[in-house]
């Protein structure tokens, strides 16, 4: 088992490198850490699970009210280390985050996952997460 806890603003550079892997190395490290300052001003919170000392997986997450849903999670670059994946460290994560919702009165969680990400497709349906839609973009 696992210790999961927000990571402190004071502390929250220790996700650079993992969310630098999720950026496939596209981003400077400059431009991700004001991006991730920018957020951490925004109501962004990021959650990490740690082995001992260890930071081995996060999860961003930001409380948000929708017309559609109302209060709610949305779950945001969420990555484990490979040499812990298939282990029940994405579920004990999943589960913690729910939790934490519920603490702060939210009724429902959302996240983003590619379609490529065939893999992440399967994890979040096997956590009881449905597909509603397809999240778009266009770059101004």
């Amino acid at each position: 088992m696992y210790q999961i806890r927000i990571i402190p603003q004071a502390d929250i550079h220790t996700i650079l490198p993992f969310l630098d892997v999720l950026n496939n190395h596209k981003l400077s490290m400059e431009v991700l850490t004001q991006r991730l300052n920018d957020m951490s001003q925004n109501n962004y919170e990021c959650a990490g699970m740690y082995d001992d000392d260890k930071l081995i997986a996060i999860t961003g997450i930001w409380t948000l009210h929708k017309h559609y849903v109302g209060a709610h999670i949305e779950l945001d670059n969420v990555m484990v280390l490979p040499e812990y994946r298939n282990q029940k460290a994405g579920e004990q994560l999943t589960d913690w985050v729910h939790n934490y919702a519920r603490s702060k009165g939210c009724i429902a969680a959302e996240l983003n996952c590619y379609v490529q990400n065939h893999k992440g497709v399967r994890f979040w349906v096997q956590q009881g997460y449905r597909i509603l839609g397809l999240h778009m973009q266009k770059m101004l």
